[in-house]
C-alpha cells in the first residue's frame, strides 16, 4: 500500500520527484511504518512529513482515522520526536541493545495518552475511534504499538532491509525468520536481478 503524501501540485518537492514523498506500509507494524516517513536515512534523509497536514494524511493512509485531523506545528514536532525515538529504539533492538532512556521516555509519554478507543459497530466489527484530540489519540496508538513491539518477543524479529539502498525497518514474520528484504517484490526483486546480472556479466 502506498499513498501519495505530497501537498503540492508540481512534480518536484524540495528537489525530489513526487513519488519519493509516497508513504510506505511495508514494515508489518504500525510503529515501524511510521518510521518510514523519513526517506533514504542512509543518504538524503528527507522528510515525508514536512507540514502538519502531511501528518494528518499519514493518519488516514495508515487507517487510524477516517479524515485528516487538525495538526499544529508543535504537534508535528512532537510526532517527529516520537518517530525518531521509535526508530532508534527499534534499531537498537536489531542489535540486541537496550536503546537510551530518553527515547523510552518519549515513547512511554505518548503511550500514556488517550489513544484510539476500540468501538463495537452494528456489523459486529471493531473500529478504532478518536476522542476529543484525534491527532494526539492517533499518536498514542502508534506509541502503544511501539511499546508492544519493542517490549515483547517480536523485537527479535525486527530487521533492517538488506538492500544497499534501503534502510527500512520491518517485522520478519516468515516461519524461518530469515527474511532479508522489506519487500520481496521490491528490494528483493532488485537484489536478485542485480545478482543475476553480476553472474552473467
Amino acid at each position: 500500500m502506498e499513498t501519495t503524501a505530497t501537498n503540492t501540485d508540481g512534480m518536484v518537492v524540495d528537489g525530489l520527484p513526487v513519488w519519493e514523498m509516497n508513504f510506505h506500509f511495508l514494515s508489518g507494524r504500525l510503529c515501524l511504518s511510521f518510521t518510514a516517513t523519513v526517506g533514504e536515512r542512509w543518504r538524503r534523509n528527507f522528510e515525508r512529513l514536512p507540514q502538519p497536514a502531511d501528518l494528518g494524511r499519514w493518519f488516514v493512509a495508515a487507517g487510524l482515522l477516517d479524515v485528516p485531523p487538525a495538526v499544529t506545528e508543535e504537534g508535528l514536532r512532537s510526532a517527529r520526536r516520537l518517530r525518531e525515538a521509535i526508530y532508534r529504539t527499534a534499531l537498537a533492538g536489531t542489535r540486541d541493545e537496550p536503546g537510551v532512556d530518553g527515547d523510552r521516555r518519549v515513547i512511554n509519554a505518548h503511550a500514556r495518552r488517550g489513544g484510539l478507543a476500540p468501538q463495537l459497530t452494528a456489523r459486529r466489527s471493531v473500529e478504532l475511534r478518536p476522542g476529543r484530540s484525534p491527532a494526539a489519540d492517533a499518536l498514542a496508538t502508534v506509541a502503544r504499538d511501539a511499546v508492544d513491539l519493542l517490549g515483547g518477543p517480536d523485537i527479535t524479529r525486527v530487521r533492517e532491509c538488506a538492500s544497499h539502498d534501503c534502510a527500512l525497518l520491518f517485522l520478519d514474520t516468515s516461519r524461518p525468520g530469515r527474511r532479508r528484504w522489506c519487500s520481496d517484490r521490491a528490494c528483493g526483486n532488485r537484489a536478485r536481478a542485480a545478482a543475476h546480472r553480476a553472474r552473467h556479466s
